[in-house]
């Protein structure tokens, strides 16, 4: 390819300058999988900055956000602001002040509360709506309409939400910002992401404020913050309060995240909450609610399984390519998940089975069935890995799993399901379904890549699953938090989980959330009931959760007071009224019209937001009412993807961003942003269907290199552009740690090699000198040096070989026998260490 641009595609610019309604041609199958990225916007942005407040008690944070509105420009706009928010978050508020006039919204059912949106947008009344994305339970909107020139609006939403505990005890608060596109696969609707106007970080026009105060009667040990934030502040001598702030002119181009290390967090209890007098007698606000956070543990001395077949489901679609964050030589997300993937390799156990799938707009696997875990097919397997790269298009997650389903289970080797993916998923609910129609077959562990993953896609399919989700954002290692789950996939299953309840008479609990089915060591698990019934005096209540593990019964149980005084905000209860609709929503009964009757009573009574709700409101005191049609202008938002996204322009018809109401900027832009460094395109075939060309009214735009190159079989046959793609980031340098688990044998053992003598730091003529016992196996000498090294060099990353150390620490007790403790002294005086020989069982 040459420095030039082609002749069709100069025609198609001087076309659109010449003529600013002319179509622009048709360009081939591009696959809806890309956002519009806009650079060098001269637009005003009617979204001024956004104020955000966050009290966190305990493990609840209920969260106050205002949006600061104005219109800078001559004419009405109506301001739409597409944003992500956690799943579990229960919005239960939304309010607008105008000219220091306060309207408290109405929560509606959704066709309702739309219409009543358009029918004040249509009379030239100020409006404004709050709603979820019929898509996925994680992206809300919110509408400004009829703003008029010159004026301020402001809009506040609030919500709570439970916050859950990292494996280090860290109380972990996240306020999103990165909302990525995500792929529709063909037949679908377009996502309202991949229409939402972009700009890369560093670009976004409004900064965010943000005060968090945290109180814990543990104690607060310190606040930790992957942005910069002030130094922590004690509220009370005693540190159960602290507060931090955001610094100053903070961009939010990134998600927030707070951790709170509180002194102690692993200890069960029962909150309850008084109900409202105000409410209607019957409904769920009226009753006192109970949240009750179980630690359940199992008996000490308990081995972990050693049967099992592992079906790992690895993202391989274009935007794993993207950095794990946005620090210098960042890893990219595929090469993270490849070393995750090898470390599992290694951390199995002798006699299980597995596969590994690979899926984007097509799927593979490198086995037509599950294999027996042997030396043999963990390095052909490893072999594979190495190899992958992410180069499969968009992501399609739907078909790879209904081909797992579908292809039977072993006897006696449950089967255990890892799913690896940045979560760009448009069909998120099809995929949740999917799962739980397969419930009964396996237990589903999924991992959320990078900042934007859907918190609906990863949290449901676990939910639906009976597995554990996990996200991996910032400066976080994967391979942790994915040996963490393996260890809770190798833990026998519990049966027959139960809550028993020891009431007063008079008194009955109802179950608002269902009782957990799959229960792991140190995990927390939270159930919401509604207590039923008046209470006399100084009344207790206990309940236990119950289950069977192995042929044994255990019991947590917890003691808790019913007569409560009344709480400030009905937190608890708003907790319980989302956990019900959630459960509702996505139960297999969940069309019915008694189920979404249930939701939409359910919603109504405890002012939280739902899937067949939304909140209203309508200044009806407009002065002067808007005349003609508003100018729509969407807000734009941050994108990490840093995969072309030209191709979006032709994908979605030319929403809004290109030339309908809502057009941004239709100068000086730039589509696109070429830094992927894969040179493997996939066949058009396998993208999604042809779009309509849009119409086009624009100044001359430039349309990158690589997302052309999308559209064809390979680089070689897409057009020139004109320009060329950046070289790939250098690949960082391989640690030392993955390096020496590379090296492990499926057994758990390690070989005497150059390699292995590299990483120890002296010669392999020099290690088989200083073998003490030069009869014995030498693989047995070099077992010893690698777990001695591990212990010596990674403490701090044991999380990740722990289980690998303890296959070979069996198989060098198993050959060395009385002679153990002759290798752990040599290999401590060689290595110069101290590690303490009971890690050998000595």
């Amino acid at each position: 390819m040459g420095n030039r641009t082609p002749k069709s595609f100069q025609t198609a610019i001087q076309a659109t300058q010449n003529n600013p309604a002319a179509v622009m041609p048709p360009f081939p199958i591009c696959p809806p999988c890309c956002g519009l990225i806009i650079v060098g916007s001269r637009q005003p942005v009617p979204l001024q900055g956004i104020w955000v407040d966050v009290q966190v008690k305990g493990f609840v944070a209920d969260v106050s956000a205002t949006l600061k509105y104005k219109n800078k420009e001559e004419k009405a706009v109506e301001a739409v602001f597409v944003f992500p928010m956690d799943e579990d978050s229960a919005v239960y508020s939304f309010e607008a002040t105008i000219e220091g006039k306060k309207i408290v919204a109405d929560l509606q059912e959704k066709k309702e509360a739309r219409k009543t949106y358009e029918e004040a947008m249509s009379q030239g009344q100020q409006a404004f709506l709050l709603e979820e994305d019929e898509s996925s339970a994680d992206i809300f909107s919110c509408s400004v309409g009829n703003l008029p020139p010159g004026q301020e609006a402001e809009v506040t939403l609030k919500y709570v939400r439970e916050l859950p505990v990292e494996a280090d005890g860290a109380v972990r608060f996240v306020l999103p910002a990165v909302l990525n596109p995500r792929y529709t696969p063909k037949d679908q609707d377009v996502s309202v992401t991949a229409t939402r106007p972009q700009v890369p970080v560093g670009s976004i026009p409004y900064t965010l404020t943000l005060n968090a105060q945290f109180h814990s009667t543990y104690g607060i040990a310190k606040i930790e913050s992957n942005c910069n934030i002030t130094p922590v502040e004690y509220t009370d001598n005693d540190k159960t309060g602290a507060k931090v702030s955001l610094a100053e002119g903070h961009k939010f181009e990134r998600d927030v995240e707070l951790l709170a290390y509180y002194t102690d967090v692993n200890k069960p209890s029962v909150t309850v909450e008084a109900g409202l007098e105000t409410a209607d007698a019957g409904s769920i606000m009226a009753d006192s609610a109970a949240m009750l956070n179980f630690y359940p543990n199992f008996p000490a001395g308990q081995e972990q399984s050693s049967c099992g077949e592992f079906i790992f489901v690895v993202d391989r679609s274009g935007s794993m390519e993207c950095s794990m964050n946005s620090e210098p030589n960042s890893p990219q997300r595929i090469q993270s998940a490849k070393e995750t993937l090898v470390l599992l390799m290694k951390s199995l156990p002798l006699g299980c089975f597995f596969n590994i799938y690979g899926f984007g707009s097509h799927f593979e696997s490198f086995f037509p069935e599950s294999v027996e875990y042997t030396q043999k097919s963990m390095e052909e397997t490893v072999k594979k890995v190495n190899e992958m790269e992410a180069d499969f298009g968009g992501t399609e997650i739907l078909q790879p799993l209904q081909k797992i389903y579908k292809t039977g289970c072993r006897a006696d080797h449950p089967r255990q399901l890892f799913v690896f993916t940045d979560g760009e998923v448009g069909n998120t609910k099809q995929v949740i379904t999917e799962v739980q129609k397969n419930a009964q077959k396996h237990r589903c562990f999924t991992f959320g890549i990078g900042e934007g993953a859907s918190t609906s896609l990863i949290k449901g399919m676990a939910r639906a699953g009976g597995g554990t989700a996990e996200f991996i954002t910032g400066k976080d290692r994967m391979q942790p938090k994915v040996l963490r789950a393996l260890k809770c996939s190798l833990q026998p299953t519990v049966k027959d989980v139960s809550l028993k309840w020891t009431l007063p008479p008079g008194i009955e609990s109802s179950i608002l959330s269902s009782v957990p089915t799959s229960i792991f060591q140190g995990q927390k698990a939270i159930v919401y009931a509604q207590l039923k019934g008046k209470v006399e005096g100084e009344a207790e209540g206990e309940v236990s959760l119950e289950y069977k593990f192995k042929d044994e019964i255990v019991k947590n149980d917890l003691r808790f007071p019913l007569n409560v005084l009344k709480a400030e905000r009905p937190t608890i209860h708003r907790l319980a009224a989302k956990a019900l609709i959630s459960e509702l929503e996505n139960g297999t009964e969940a069309e019915s019209e008694g189920v979404k009757k249930k939701i939409l009573d359910t919603s109504l009574q405890s002012g939280v937001v739902s899937s067949l709700t939304a909140y209203v409101a309508v200044n009806k005191d407009t002065k002067t009412p808007v005349e003609g049609t508003a100018v729509r202008r969407d807000i734009p938002a941050p994108s990490f993807m840093m995969r072309p996204m030209a191709c979006m322009a032709y994908c979605a018809g030319g929403p809004p961003m290109l030339g309908g109401v809502g057009a941004m900027p239709r100068s000086n832009m730039m589509m696109g942003m070429a830094q992927s460094g894969s040179r493997k395109m996939l066949k058009s075939k396998k993208m999604g269907a042809p779009c309509p060309p849009p119409a086009y009214n624009a100044e001359p735009m430039l349309m990158s290199m690589q997302c052309a190159a999308d559209c064809y079989d390979d680089v070689s046959e897409a057009p020139d552009m004109g320009f060329a793609l950046p070289p790939p980031p250098p690949v960082p340098e391989t640690p030392a740690m993955v390096k020496l688990v590379a090296l492990q044998n499926a057994d758990g053992s390690w070989n005497l090699t150059p390699e292995l003598s590299a990483i120890l730091g002296t010669s392999e003529a020099d290690l088989k000198a200083q073998n003490p016992d030069q009869g014995m196996d030498i693989s047995v000498w070099a077992t010893v040096l690698a777990v001695i090294w591990l212990h010596h060099n990674c403490q701090d990353q044991k999380e990740e070989w722990e289980l690998l150390e303890g296959k070979a620490i069996s198989w060098a007790k198993s050959k060395a026998g009385s002679s153990l403790g002759s290798f752990v002294k040599a290999a401590n005086g060689l290595l110069k260490s101290s590690v303490d020989p009971k890690v050998f069982g000595l």
